[in-house]
């Protein structure tokens, strides 16, 4: 029988060999070469530990086997950690599975016939199994729907059962179902990962494999639960062991940071800590005073109480960094799925779902863990009462001190807290408040001065003009005014209107306020085209239901020809023809690009812009065309900009494949979101001096400010707006709006809410 010592050694060799090799040969991501590595450490770090804490441990053959196994399952979590589309990949990664499986039925038999069987060998056997199955759905969650991280979360949940309860860490009986279980999930994700066969058969399979570990380990639930009373002795020793003391620290500071935690990412200092919160206080005194039975209800009350304030607390956090407002119960739910999305198409669909993966985590810890740190402290509480009472008088105390002078450490927050109840009731209030503002904002849809207006008297200043309205994603004003990267904004923008007045055109600017903020750019599209004033994607649905003007709609009764281009939309977009009424929609299937993705970006704008010269305004005898072009090449995670190429070597966009990227890492944020502004502004002037006509007029604006990961402390909602054209005529319609001359509007330009745009608009160039 070998000797224990070499082992976690010889696996951590065997696995960095085979990551090293996979790398080679089809390749591992950033991500993938992180998580492999890590996952090896942790596996031989535990093995290594197990064996030092039992010194007549032996790894026998059946454990060297099970070893074997493990170095494979991490070249699979390397490989399901890697954003890959390449088929040799995909095999890569279940021809691994499948051999990790082969060796588990390997391993047992090979114990059996040595006489080698041992707990720490059926513990390691146990964890592979649990670690490839965890693997296994990440890899195929993207493509089979996200509820089967489900089947790969399991084995972790029954393991924070453990942790929090005693009763659970009785040892189960044997049960050879339990191995069948686990089989089956392993083989029926690895099919899923081969994608052989059709999608809803492997659902339908994975759906059943879900049903049976529901089975299973309700089964061992129940067994354990109705064992909890013959524990006896060891429970108790177990649940006040040497580690309690640290387990009730734990749960104190739990419950301390979720009730006084701030909700806004501009309080999180050291100070908005400093905080009594009454809230604590009550629950603590309930638990003492309180009979029994109605004790033993407080913590399956305040606990998931406490979980969801905590869950509230940390999409507030989420939204006033992304968006800088806090989380509307009522209207962002939709917001789960397009934030999905738009990591899917940045980042690539592995990496989406390690990041689901991570959210589903960190949203079931923040519900789970509260409840289990306030059962922890009442059993305490209730054990300790009269050391209790004492803490508790002297703490009531300092309270009402602090409350009655105002004591503050962070002007503004006060030391005697109730933040926890003020974020309930404001929750509530919230909610009431968004249900009534809905059917405030549908009345304000029915007041349209423009909806009956006849063609005739629309858009008469503008007859025989191509007018293009040009979305310059995340083009806020910080981008040209207040930052330390405005400068070399400003230095396209100057350029760029010398190069508009030596070709003929000129530009007026000024400032519009956004009715959104770091996102959800949607928005921003419809307060501009429709006058109204959505800041909610609530705001958005009724908007899209309604029959209210927008400019897309009077341009197309005016006689124009109207274009929709949503160059990183993948799929139907049914409100471009049933609320903009767009006569033709393009995106990235229908414009003939053939080269690689920038991020968020399926296409440089350079492209976008080619593309629509193309399909539309190289036409003959065509009507003049409206067109509402967003470009995306500023998107956030500004880490990879496209170069700036000669339009005649542009092509289908298969030149992009050869040329360099301007990588930008994502820690200096503020550089790649510079020099992706600098890059459209610069493709946008060029645009101009190669095709720009005499009938070409440009609305050129910003949706909405970077999000704060750029702005800090500075968002606002602010964005530039130019209007460019070469007919003179064009922009006199608007001497009397005030705007500055050029493409960079200075501090003192009129500033409107983007709803006032459109009003002002069509009365400048209707008749």
């Amino acid at each position: 029988m070998l000797r224990a010592a070499p082992a976690p050694l010889a696996g951590l060799a065997a696995q960095l060999l085979l990551l090293t090799t996979l790398a080679r040969t089809v390749g591992l991501g950033h991500a993938g070469w992180v998580v492999g590595a890590a996952s090896a450490l942790v596996i031989d770090a535990t093995l290594a530990r197990a064996l030092r804490s039992n010194p007549d441990a032996r790894l026998g053959p059946a454990g060297w086997v099970t070893l074997a196994r493990a170095s494979l399952v991490v070249g699979v979590v390397a490989l399901a950690a890697s954003s890959f589309e390449r088929d040799e990949a995909v095999a890569t990664l279940v021809a691994l599975s499948s051999l990790a499986l082969a060796l588990d039925f390997v391993d047992g038999r090979v114990a059996r016939r040595t006489d080698t069987t041992s707990a720490l060998g059926a513990r390691m056997d146990g964890e592979v199994d649990a670690f490839l199955i965890l693997a296994l759905s990440v890899a195929v969650a993207p493509s089979t729907g996200y509820w089967v991280l489900a089947i790969g979360v399991a084995r972790y949940a029954f393991l924070a059962g453990e942790w929090a309860f005693a009763w659970m860490r009785t040892p189960l009986p044997q049960r050879p179902w339990r191995k069948v279980v686990a089989a089956t999930q392993g083989i029926t994700l690895t099919v899923a990962a081969a994608e052989i066969l059709p999608v809803a058969l492997i659902r339908a399979a994975l759906a059943v494999s879900l049903a049976l570990l529901a089975e299973s380990f309700g089964r061992d639930v129940w067994w354990l639960w109705r064992q909890r009373r013959s524990v006896g002795a060891q429970t108790a020793a177990s649940r006040d062991g040497d580690g309690a003391p640290v387990l009730t620290v734990l749960a104190l500071a739990l419950v301390w940071l979720a009730l006084i935690a701030p909700r806004q990412p501009w309080l999180l200092t050291p100070g908005a800590f400093v905080r009594l919160p009454l809230e604590g206080i009550v629950v603590v005194v309930l638990a003492v005073v309180l009979p029994g039975r109605a004790r033993s209800i407080i913590p399956w009350v305040v606990g998931p109480a406490l979980g969801l304030l905590v869950l509230v607390k940390l999409l507030d956090l989420g939204f006033f960094i992304a968006f800088d407002r806090p989380f509307n119960p009522v209207d962002d739910r939709s917001y789960a799925s397009l934030g999905v999305e738009t990591v899917r198409n940045t980042f690539g669909r592995t990496d989406a779902a390690l990041a689901v993966t991570g959210v589903v985590v960190l949203g079931a810890a923040a519900l789970i863990l509260p409840t289990l740190a306030v059962l922890r402290l009442t059993r305490v509480a209730t054990g300790h009462r009269r050391l209790s009472l004492r803490a508790l008088t002297a703490l009531t105390a300092a309270w009402v001190v602090c409350w009655a002078l105002g004591s503050e450490v962070v002007p503004g927050v006060s030391i005697a807290s109730t933040s926890a109840a003020d974020l309930a009731v404001q929750e509530v209030d919230a909610v009431k408040t968004d249900l009534h503002d809905r059917a405030r904002f549908n009345a304000g849809l029915e007041t349209d001065r423009y909806r009956h207006t006849s063609s005739a008297r629309l858009l008469t200043g503008l007859r025989g003009k191509d007018v293009l309205l040009l979305f310059v994603e995340s083009y806020g004003k910080l981008a040209v005014q207040g930052s330390s990267f405005s400068p070399r904004i400003d230095s396209v923008l100057d350029a760029g209107t010398r190069q508009l007045a030596a070709d003929g055109f000129a530009a007026r600017s000024g400032w519009l306020t956004s009715s959104t903020f770091g996102g959800a750019s949607w928005l921003a599209h419809g307060t501009l085209q429709s006058g109204a004033w959505v800041n909610s994607q609530g705001r958005y649905d009724e908007l899209v239901k309604s029959d209210r003007m927008t400019l897309t709609r009077a341009f197309g009764r005016a006689g124009w020809r109207t274009i929709g281009d949503v160059p990183s939309d993948n799929r139907a977009w049914p409100e471009g023809t049933s609320f903009y009424h767009y006569d033709k929609l393009y995106d990235r299937r229908n414009v003939g690009y053939r080269g690689p993705t920038y991020g968020f970006a399926s296409m440089p704008d350079q492209y976008v812009m080619l593309a629509l010269q193309r399909l539309e305004l190289a036409k003959p005898n065509r009507p003049p065309i409206f067109a509402e072009v967003d470009l995306v090449s500023s998107h956030t995670p500004w880490t990879r900009i496209p170069p700036l190429i000669d339009w005649s070597r542009v092509g289908d966009g298969s030149i992009f494949n050869r040329l360099p990227v301007d990588r930008v890492g994502l820690s200096d944020v503020e550089k790649g979101y510079a020099t992706s502004i600098r890059y459209t502004l610069r493709a946008l002037f060029s645009f101009v001096r190669h095709y720009g006509s005499k009938n070409l007029v440009l609305i050129v604006l910003g949706d909405h400010q970077p999000s704060r990961v750029v702005s800090g402390s500075r968002p606002g909602h602010d964005v530039p707006i130019s209007i460019v054209a070469h007919d003179p005529a064009v922009l006199r319609r608007i001497d009397g709006w005030g705007w500055v001359n050029g493409m960079r509007p200075t501090p003192t330009a009129p500033l409107w809410r983007m709803s006032a745009f459109r009003d002002r608009f069509l009365s400048a160039f209707g008749s």
